[in-house]
This record gives structure tokens, C-alpha cells and sequence, in this order.
């Protein structure tokens, strides 16, 4: 037992590092949710790393995602390559140095558990794969896109719809009769539309930098250069994302435990945040990054306590 909660507190404190939001997130969680869902995250968060760590070849980073997906299904033996680290942030470095032991931290979990952490690391990794092909060789002088509103809606679904998921499946593990007062079907669909909310808004916000780097995520977009247009292609994508961030307040709000909401709810009050300062923006301010205060922070988190 010891053991277990010596990895469970490294882990915690890892995860402090690399994500400050989920951190305060994790710690309102009922105990009987904390170790997956803190390790789920910290799973993903590490082929994350591997995915986006743009100076490594493209085929590097395909290959060592592989290798850290079996050592995940499958209990082989991963190792972070030496030129991955030299190019991670402080936090990503100690996040990857680790990563054996958080995989050896999954082996400590029930069977239900880690079946649920290897379901949501199989779905979001098969999403970075595929944004990796689609745009790994994306530049300025060679644009690659998406080209249809299913295939986006996939991406979204693959990388956070799943972890909206992911939390619903352990809810209802963990706490049962508990955990809320909907169906789990209701729940599920709640979720997911959620998780793919989050991304959406992700991809929006960031999006003059991957326009930068010729990666078109919005459909139909790739030939626009007038301001106005820019701005204009995303104003039905913007209300999709307030459409499923809508479906995660009821998501909230359906949760029975207080402590469970207000950790739920912040981010799809920091979400609408995000798009209605979006929707606000010119095409200037977007290429600045529309970004969320302090202020905003303090405000979303005093009425997510409230919710």
C-alpha cells in the first residue's frame, strides 16, 4: 500500500508541474476517481509531449508515440528518447522521466480502472496519430487540411471527446448511484460533446499560428486572406463549440457532489469565457491570442463554487 501511495503522491505532484488547472481539478475529485483519472491524465499528457515536440522528426515522433501505446496496452518496456527531453519544458522533461513509473503505476490499478485508462489512451493517441500524418509536414510554403466537418469532428471526438468519456465511465465505476442524477447514457453523450468542446475551442484559439504554419483545421478555409473572411469561417465553428460547451453545464449540473461540479464546471465556464472573447476579437487580436486573466480565472472559479 505504501508503494501505491508513493506513486499516487509522485504522481500528483508531476502533474502539479505540468498543469496547474487539472491539479486543483484533481483534488476535488471523490477519492474513488483520483488515482485513474489523475494517472489517465498524465498518460496523456506524455504522447502528448511526444506528439507536439516539433523538433524531432516527424517519423521519430511516430515511432517512439508507438512504442509508449504498446508500453501502455500492452506492459512493454518504454524509455524517452534523450533527443525528446532535450527539447521538453522543465515540467515536460520530469513528466517523461518519469514515465516509466506512472506505467508501472497503472499496473497497480483494478482491472476496471485500467481498462478505462487503456481505452481512453488508445482513442487519444489514435487521434494524435492522425493529426501527426495529416499535419506533421504542414509549413508555410506546403498547406495540409481538413477537409470536411466529419473528419474535424472525429479529431475532436478522438483526442477529448474521449476523455469526456473516459470521466463519465469512472464516475459511474467509483461512485455509482453517486455520481449523478441522469442516465449513463445521457451522461456519456453529455460528456463527450463536452471533451470536444474544449478541443474545438483549443483549435480556434490557436488557430492564426497553425494558419502561420499552413495547417488548416477548418474546413473550406484554405483559400481565404481577407480578414473578414478569416474571422467570418469560424463563427459557425465558435457556435458549435458554446452548442456542446451548453451540453457540459448540464453535464455539471447533474453531478451530486459539490466538490465534483465546481472541479466540472471551470472549464466550460473558462470555455465560454474563451468564446466570447473570441467572438468579440478582430483578426488582429486572435493572431495576438486571445487570452483568459487572471481576473477571469478568480471570477469562473468563485462561481464554479457557487454552481
Amino acid at each position: 500500500m505504501a508503494h501505491i501511495f508513493s506513486q499516487s503522491q509522485a504522481g500528483t505532484s508531476i502533474l502539479k508541474g505540468v498543469s496547474r488547472s487539472f491539479y486543483l481539478s484533481l483534488r476535488l475529485l471523490p477519492k474513488s476517481m483520483r488515482d485513474a483519472a489523475g494517472l489517465g491524465y498524465l498518460l496523456a499528457r506524455s504522447s502528448d509531449t511526444i506528439a507536439d515536440t516539433a523538433e524531432l522528426a516527424v517519423e521519430d515522433r511516430l515511432h517512439c508515440l508507438d512504442a509508449f501505446h504498446r508500453s501502455v496496452l500492452q506492459g512493454e518496456t518504454f524509455s524517452t528518447p534523450n533527443e525528446l527531453l532535450e527539447h521538453c519544458t522543465p515540467g515536460e522533461k520530469i513528466l517523461m522521466q518519469h514515465a516509466p513509473e506512472h506505467l508501472g503505476w497503472l499496473a497497480t490499478l483494478s482491472p476496471a480502472e485500467r481498462e478505462l485508462v487503456h481505452e481512453v489512451i488508445d482513442e487519444i493517441i489514435s487521434g494524435q496519430r492522425l493529426d501527426l500524418m495529416r499535419f506533421g509536414h504542414a509549413s508555410k510554403d506546403s498547406r495540409m487540411v481538413i477537409e470536411d466537418d466529419a473528419t474535424l469532428i472525429d479529431y475532436c471526438q478522438r483526442v477529448a471527446g474521449s476523455v469526456g468519456v473516459f470521466w463519465t465511465k469512472l464516475g459511474f465505476l467509483g461512485e455509482g448511484a453517486h455520481f449523478c442524477r441522469e442516465n449513463e447514457a445521457t451522461m456519456l453523450q453529455w460528456g463527450k460533446h463536452f471533451g470536444c468542446a474544449l478541443q474545438l475551442v483549443n483549435i480556434l484559439r490557436d488557430r492564426p499560428e497553425d494558419l502561420r504554419n499552413g495547417r488548416y483545421y477548418l474546413p473550406g478555409t484554405a483559400h481565404l486572406t481577407d480578414e473578414h473572411a478569416l474571422l467570418h469561417a469560424q463563427d459557425r465553428w465558435l457556435t458549435q463549440a458554446r452548442t456542446w460547451v451548453e451540453e457540459g453545464l448540464h453535464y455539471a449540473s447533474a453531478l451530486r457532489g459539490k466538490r465534483l461540479r465546481c472541479a466540472t464546471v471551470l472549464p466550460a465556464l473558462l470555455a465560454i469565457e474563451t468564446i466570447e472573447k473570441m467572438q468579440a476579437a478582430t483578426w488582429c487580436q486572435m493572431q495576438q491570442r486571445v487570452k483568459i486573466t487572471r481576473a477571469d480565472v478568480f471570477r469562473c472559479l468563485a462561481e464554479a463554487m457557487l454552481f
